[in-house]
């Protein structure tokens, strides 16, 4: 990450974007795969008169969907930046069309809006 305290750090090559985002992608679909084959070793869950196994399955659950969307809506946020970078467009804002800092694309790179528009 950038030394905020030293000058400005130019923002990343497309074909280094490109790099950072097809890593990012890889990750976020293996993350994708082993939340989607825990439920099926998990088993039924049943519910009884007490609070027990079946409330803490069907928590985790719940919790493994919030988890599955989040990296779900991040995978197609990197493949958007990917195509970006295929286009030209990438580290402009799609809003304003103004570049984004080279400082938010580090943090995030795929970021498709400045501060401003995000």
């Amino acid at each position: 990450m950038a030394d905020p305290t030293g000058p400005p750090q130019p923002a990343p090559t497309h074909a280094e974007a490109d790099l950072l985002l097809a890593e990012r992608e890889t990750r976020l679909v293996d993350q994708l795969a082993t939340l989607t084959a825990a439920p099926a070793e998990m088993g039924n869950i049943s519910f009884g008169k007490r609070v027990g196994e079946g409330t803490n399955m069907a928590v985790d659950r719940l919790t493994a969907v919030s988890a599955q969307e989040e990296l779900l809506t991040m995978l197609d946020d990197v493949r958007r930046a990917r195509e970006r970078v295929a286009d030209g467009s990438y580290g402009v804002c799609e809003v304003c069309g103004t570049p984004i800092p080279a400082a938010r694309l580090e943090a995030r790179p795929w970021a498709a809006r400045c501060l401003q528009h995000a």
